[in-house]
């Protein structure tokens, strides 16, 4: 029996061996508060199982879930869910954040009552709202985890207090503004920031850091000289952001540095070619710059052990075929470049010998010129006067509009494809939209557009923008508005002023205005096609291919904005003065409509598109159809009974034959056309203006027709045709 007992016993010191006891039970407080953090993210599946007999300190551990406990009381929570986060989420498919209903505050006030907290991890669990300032009741964080979730606001200062932490990951959300000082931290190691709205400045990080991540943000400064004493630094990732000036070659030589990442920057100038790397460093991505020159060898290519990605600049080792020309860098480049100092110490040399050359090279173009106007006075009897011009109208026509295979029914895909050379979709803050607006000041106020006021600005980069400023009555949850912005950033295509980035400004306590959305477009230059129609200078650049051109490009644009993306946009305003042109004619269509909730109560943040697409569709034909008249007649049209009357003219000449239509179309592109071409346009025009919207032709019949038109065009060039008879 003896024996039997001290065996028992034995068993039993080995099973308290073997099997982790929490020491006491939690405490019923604390119980409490799990199930109140568990009601307050509105019951994720991850914590569906709980119940009043679960014993959270035994929960298995998961990569979902996470729950340790030390002295009967909670000192790590960790559970991630399964929402997107801004940056992945998929137009259409609803609100991906917790409901209206949340509170932020509520969450923390709970959270920060677990008194012995080391480890707080809530990850895609759809939280919205700007963290608390009471966030500072937490004395024993060490670690704090909010990756993708839709957190707004700034980075609360507060956390710079938390002298214990050693991991700050607050990635994938939406904090704006300015990072906290965080050097006063001497055991942080970690710090991941990335995918935020965060900027402009560089931010102040402790020198204990072991990993930095501040890749896709909106930092605009240059990179601090002090990370030259992150000796510990093992990993770099600043890519994405809008960082200027010369690329430190000290980031390569760190003590520690393993990983570096600077792609997709506006980093400018030369890498010396003395410059070192750690023997630890195995991967650097400088691509996407404005760097020119040559590489230091050990960066120079990859090897075995290394791993360099150096696109997209202006360097002259590497793959010339994945670099841009040195023009392309040289407005930055021209303020790193060496100084020549014998052109400066002798600018003066040899001025005689240069007068002389320069005397020279005159006698010998004038020599030239003389003899030029001979030949062409020669030539003048058997040639046609129009010659040049027609070798203009020429390549006009097939640079703007490519011929397409004659069997084409519909508009190919690559018709959608985005602008070419537009620097990458970002989000500002709101301090670079006042930067860039000189706040906004009434010299720079440009008008107001069918969607709001519009201003000019200057970004840090020198390039010019317009920013239209949208004003929403009525507030809306940052979770709704991430659609309309997925759609936003969408909107960038060869034949529309596309879109460049956004801020979005949410005042909490305004009377009238809930939020603003400042939209940032790149700026158009050369002017309207109103202006090219108008100004007898600009009027005989136009001739008949190149309004074609025009009249295709902004068919394209409506098919992006129709097809190209989705939800389509639709009742676009597409008049003579939205449509601009840039340096090369390339038609642009400006003010077209911006898809953002304009109303209250919907059940997705989408459902403020038109009632009818198809009627909106419609309604973007006829005006494509009112724009080719203006083009083919030279005439403005401002009233609709000036339209009708129009278009009475053009269907009565039409029937009248080749020589009535002529005496309607523009004078100054008479002698441009060929016949053919030109009554297949109108006849599709006047389609297009049919009274009956059903009976309108669609997006892809119109881009079919307009190229047909355009083949038949060029045909009649290439004969020989042009300018013959008119």
């Amino acid at each position: 029996m003896e024996t039997s007992r001290v065996g028992f016993c034995l068993l039993l010191c080995t099973i308290f061996m073997v099997v982790p006891v929490s020491i006491g039970q939690l405490t019923s407080t604390e119980t409490r508060l799990l199930f109140q953090v568990q009601k307050l993210l509105e019951y994720p599946e991850v914590l569906q199982g709980w119940t009043k007999w679960t014993n959270f300190c035994y929960l298995p551990h998961s990569p979902s879930l996470k729950i340790v406990c030390a002295n009967s009381r909670v000192t790590e929570i960790t559970i991630v869910g399964n929402r997107s986060s801004p940056a992945n989420v998929v137009p259409g498919s609803g609100p991906q954040g917790l409901s209206g209903k949340f509170s932020m505050d509520s969450l923390f006030t709970v959270l920060t009552k677990f008194s012995s907290l080391r480890v707080l991890s809530l990850v895609s669990l759809g939280l919205w709202g700007p963290l608390p300032p009471k966030i500072n009741r937490f004395h024993s964080l060490q670690a704090l985890n909010m990756t993708s979730n839709f957190i707004s606001g700034r980075i609360p200062k507060q956390i710079a207090s938390f002298q214990n932490l050693t991991s700050l990951v607050l990635a994938d959300n939406l904090f704006n503004g300015s990072v906290p000082d965080l050097t006063g931290l001497p055991l942080l190691k970690v710090v991941n920031l990335g995918g935020n709205l965060l900027g402009p400045q560089f931010p102040s990080l402790s020198q204990s850091l072991v990993s930095i991540t501040l890749s896709n943000n909106s930092f605009r400064s240059q990179i601090p000289s002090g990370l030259k004493k992150f000796n510990q630094l093992q990993r770099l990732d600043i890519s994405s952001n809008r960082l200027v000036g010369p690329l430190p070659s000290f980031l390569f030589s760190l003590a520690s540095i393993q990983y570096l990442n600077l792609a997709q920057n506006q980093l400018s100038g030369a890498l010396a070619s003395t410059t070192g790397c750690s023997n630890n460093l195995s991967f650097v991505d400088i691509s996407n710059n404005l760097l020119i020159g040559k590489l230091p060898s050990c960066i120079g290519s990859n090897s075995r052990n290394k791993t360099v990605i150096s696109s997209w600049n202006c360097l002259s080792t590497g793959n010339s075929n994945r670099q841009h020309p040195y023009s392309f860098c040289n407005k930055e480049a021209l303020a790193v470049k060496p100084v020549e100092s014998k052109e400066q110490e002798e600018p003066g040399i040899n001025l005689g010998l240069i007068l002389g050359i320069i005397g020279g090279v005159v006698a010998i173009a004038g020599a030239i010129a003389l003899l030029m106007f001979v030949i062409i006075r020669r030539s003048r009897t058997t040639e046609d006067a129009n010659y040049d011009e027609r070798s203009i109208v020429d390549k006009m026509s097939v640079r703007s509009s490519p011929k397409p295979p004659i069997d084409l029914r519909r508009v190919p895909q690559t018709m959608r494809s985005a602008a070419i050379g537009l620097p990458r979709y970002r989000v500002f803050s709101l301090e670079e939209i006042e930067d860039a607006t000189n706040n906004f000041n009434p010299s720079n106020f440009m008008g107001e557009g069918s969607q709001g006021q519009l201003y000019k600005g200057w970004l840090v980069d020198g390039s010019l923008v317009v920013v239209k400023c949208l004003k929403l009555k009525q507030k809306h949850a940052p979770q709704n508005l991430i659609q309309h912005m997925e759609v936003l950033s969408k909107l960038r295509h060869r034949h529309l002023v596309s879109v460049l980035g956004h801020c979005i400004v949410t005042y909490q306590d305004h009377p009238n205005v809930a939020t603003t959305v400042f939209v940032v477009f790149e700026h158009i230059s050369n002017g309207s096609l109103r202006e090219h129609l108008t100004d007898w200078k600009k009027k005989e650049i136009l001739k008949w291919p190149q309004r074609m051109a025009i009249t295709i490009g902004a068919a394209r644009g409506v098919q992006f904005l129709h097809t190209g993306i989705s939800p389509g946009i639709y009742g676009n305003d597409l008049k003579i003065d939205n449509i601009l042109l840039d340096e090369t004619l390339t038609p642009k269509i400006s003010n077209y409509n911006i898809p953002l909730p304009l109303k209250t109560g919907s059940e997705s943040p989408l459902s403020n598109r038109l009632s009818s697409d198809e009627n909106a569709e419609k309604e973007d034909i006829y005006q494509l159809g009112v724009l080719l008249l203006q083009v083919i007649t030279g005439k403005l049209v401002t009233f609709s009974n000036e339209l009708d009357g129009l278009k009475l003219e053009l269907e009565k000449c039409l029937s009248e034959g080749p020589s009535k239509l002529r005496g309607v179309i523009d004078p100054s592109i008479r002698g441009t056309f060929a016949d053919e071409s030109m009554k297949t346009t109108v006849e599709f025009a006047i389609n297009c203006l049919s009274k009956d919207s059903t009976k309108r032709p669609s997006i892809e019949d119109v881009l079919w027709n307009l190229q047909y038109s355009i083949q038949v065009q060029e045909g009649w060039a290439s004969s020989g045709n042009l300018a013959t008879h008119m």
